[in-house]
């Protein structure tokens, strides 16, 4: 039989004063609302209660298993309870991870905006370009840029990333501003020196996909820093719309060629299926697929 229910019947049968009283209030027979108590002995090995004709009286035992059970199914309570409350509104620890730039750039001021909304949620979020075994490492939502192959997560598509090429006003007014891909290789280019072939920019534009010979005198492993020697009058940079976006907005950068860029990565919002999410979870999902969603214009 079900612990519980057996456990939840022993509470009636103390409190009512009889089996009869409690068949009636659980709307069982008085012989089922025995035969819970008698499995509960059973299981323990002792009695529970000492019962004559007249009256019936808990044993030692009985007094401590009363108290412990009733204890016991007020825990049960509140877990049904709190389950409930967190079903029905956003609220607890979300666990994330993205990439960094993107996370950095675009995902945070929109997390905050989302905090803002709803207070209850917390977030813990890890950037970094490292792909993460999302249900080992405990992850409940991911960002990530590139093809997806893994059929046992959630997939939701996200705005295509997106990669600029740009430089400083100070840098072209000295140089002067390249109007086809072809002419890179005469200018000084900022090579990002983790790339598999940083003196060759792939470009997709009105003529197809070109590889064009880029050199120059800095190369750096990461893109914020060479945001920082563009802005710096350093050359021309190709690096990720989420990075320079306010740059180019602020005027601090000038976007070149736009008619050129490399071929926009596929990304994706990913989670492990479940059939009934929490409403902190998907109310997190509504939101990031609203500002990042692939059928929203990229900004």
């Amino acid at each position: 039989m079900d612990k519980l229910a057996s456990m939840a019947m022993f509470i009636r049968v103390v409190e009512s004063g009889s089996f009869s009283a409690a068949a009636e209030a659980a709307g069982v027979s008085a012989t089922m609302a025995g035969k819970h108590v008698r499995t509960i002995e059973q299981r323990i090995g002792a009695r529970l209660l000492h019962r004559t004709t007249r009256r019936q009286q808990l044993t030692e035992v009985g007094r401590l298993y009363y108290e412990r059970c009733k204890q016991v199914l007020l825990d049960v309570e509140l877990a049904e309870t709190s389950a409930h409350e967190l079903q029905a509104t956003p609220g607890g620890l979300l666990r994330m991870t993205a990439p960094l730039t993107f996370g950095s750039r675009r995902l945070v001021p929109a997390l905050t905006e989302y905090q803002q909304q709803h207070p209850e949620v917390s977030i813990n979020l890890v950037l970094d370009n490292r792909i993460h075994d999302m249900v080992d490492e405990g992850y409940e939502l991911a960002i990530r840029i590139g093809p997806v192959d893994n059929d046992a997560l959630v997939a939701r598509p996200l705005q295509p990333y997106r990669m600029l090429l740009a430089a400083s006003p100070a840098y072209l007014a000295q140089h002067g501003t390249p109007q086809q891909p072809s002419e890179l290789s005469q200018h000084i280019c900022l090579e990002l020196s983790n790339w598999r072939h940083p003196d060759r920019w792939r470009l997709l534009g009105p003529e197809g996909l070109i590889d064009v010979p880029v050199r120059g005198r800095l190369a750096i492993n990461n893109g914020e820093a060479l945001r920082v020697a563009a802005i710096q009058h350093a050359g021309i940079l190709m690096q990720p719309e989420a990075l320079i976006a306010e740059d180019i907005a602020a005027g601090r950068l000038v976007h070149i060629l736009p008619a050129w860029a490399p071929p926009a990565s596929p990304m994706h919002l990913l989670y492990p299926p479940d059939r009934r999410p929490t409403a902190k979870l998907r109310s997190v999902i509504d939101f990031l697929l609203g500002r990042f969603g692939a059928t929203d214009v990229a900004d």
